[in-house]
């Protein structure tokens, strides 16, 4: 995995209206590795016009594509079909097949309609001839308005003052009375190339696991350097960063009493509201106001470390849990 120096020279990311975003600093030296997301993940390959081949660079342990790749290319190829003009304000997405991780994935593009300010581009996700994912993306061209507000961003430590996912890991297995299932899981977690840092406001007692309320926080980043680029990258980025780990946030009251057998998004849908850097930390906020029926509820909503709201979420996924086994009578 190509790690994110932080040394070097420090340059600060233009915020909307011409300021600047304070606190975060860029690491910009040729030493600099390149994001695996930018080089790899979302680099599409075009086959004709407004078709493009995905391939994948990590697969879950669930042996399905990760959703918040699919959501990612799914905007490259849509964001490659306006101008440079346009920004993406808004995308719709539903996950109709499971994905197959050994073959590529062909994302066509339908230029739905092309106005003056507002575009909107339909793209599909195919494998095996079927459709795999669909999504509606917008985009507008950039306008100011006087009406603006938005939410407080929670009061949480820097991520300066937190250990990494990787970090957290490497301290469970110092325990020596560690079972050794958990050992197992533990090292398969730490052998994935995710390319995503994250680190946990509140890390979870992974060995108790008492019930939770269904809220979690945590900073998160790509992992290598993007850089200054054209916003939509960024947000192509923040699509595949959204889906990992949100869906999970509706299981936290309940991994005390079950064991979940199967659980995938069904839907996603995003809305970006202000410039940001998706190689900077960004504080993720995730909820589940509901569960039921078979299925879970998530938002979310992704602050720049400076209090700007960048960028919110919604999923809802299929979450079922194994049977319980039946109470003896005796």
């Amino acid at each position: 995995m190509a790690a994110r120096p932080d040394a070097g020279r420090s340059r600060v990311l233009p915020a909307e209206g011409g300021g600047v975003v304070p606190g975060e600093e860029a690491a910009d030296q040729p030493g600099d590795l390149r994001s695996v997301l930018v080089t790899s993940v979302l680099n599409l390959e075009p086959l004709d016009l407004d078709l493009f081949r995905g391939r994948h660079y990590w697969v879950p342990v669930s042996q399905r594509l990760f959703g918040g790749q699919i959501v990612g290319q799914a905007l490259v190829a849509a964001a490659k079909a306006v101008g440079e003009e346009l920004q993406v304000h808004s995308l719709h997405c539903y996950f109709v097949r499971a994905g197959d991780p050994s073959v590529p994935v062909l994302y066509q593009v339908e230029r739905t309609r092309t106005g003056r300010s507002f575009s909107v581009r339909s793209v599909k996700a195919i494998q095996h001839g079927k459709a795999i994912f669909i999504c509606q993306a917008s985009f507008q061209e950039l306008q100011a308005s006087p009406v603006q507000h938005q939410f407080h961003m929670p009061d949480v430590p820097l991520p300066e003052e937190l250990q990494t996912q990787e970090e957290l890991i490497q301290q469970y297995l110092q325990d020596p009375n560690l079972m050794e299932k958990y050992r197992r899981g533990l090292n398969r977690m730490l052998a994935q190339e995710v390319p995503i840092e994250m680190k946990p406001v509140n890390p979870p007692d992974l060995f108790h696991q008492n019930p939770q309320e269904p809220k979690q926080l945590f900073w998160v980043r790509a992992r290598g350097h993007i850089g200054d680029c054209d916003m939509k990258l960024h947000c192509c980025v923040a699509a595949y960063i959204s889906d990992y780990a949100f869906l999970g946030t509706a299981l936290l009251p309940h991994h005390h009493r079950h064991r979940v057998r199967f659980m995938v998004s069904l839907d996603h849908s995003m809305w970006f509201h202000a410039p940001f850097r998706a190689d900077h930390w960004m504080l993720y906020e995730c909820e589940s106001p509901w569960a039921g029926g078979s299925r879970g509820l998530v938002h979310g909503r992704l602050w720049r470390r400076d209090g700007v709201l960048a960028v919110s979420c919604a999923q809802e996924g299929v979450i079922r849990v194994r049977e319980p086994p039946p109470e003896s009578k005796l």
